[in-house]
């Protein structure tokens, strides 16, 4: 026995050294040659609920940069998002691509 206490909590019981953060992710939306920068705007504007600015902002990242970032969520919110740009972009006729990154 190395001497050390071991503390445990009561079955049932809520220990607050037991919490952590939920691990966060970055969406990310990538550039291709023929979703066009208004859809981009509406994508932006709809399912990440950016005000018409910072869309603007983020669809010139994407345009100019190849890669902007729409905000950071837990894992279930942002793969709900990925999954909603898919579909709406492919029931547009956009190849528009999101993906999700550890922070």
């Amino acid at each position: 026995m190395s001497g050390r206490t071991e503390t445990r909590s009561a079955p049932g019981l809520f220990d607050e050294s037991e919490t952590r953060e939920p691990r966060r992710f970055k969406v990310l939306l990538h550039n291709d040659d023929y979703t066009s920068m208004d859809f981009v705007v509406h994508i932006l504007r709809r399912v990440f609920q950016k005000p018409e600015p910072e869309a603007m902002r983020i669809m010139l990242a994407v345009h100019q940069q190849g890669l902007g970032e729409c905000g950071v969520y837990t894992a279930e919110v942002a793969e709900t998002k990925v999954e909603m740009v898919h579909a709406m972009a492919k029931a547009a006729g956009f190849p528009l691509r999101a993906s999700m990154e550890e922070v």
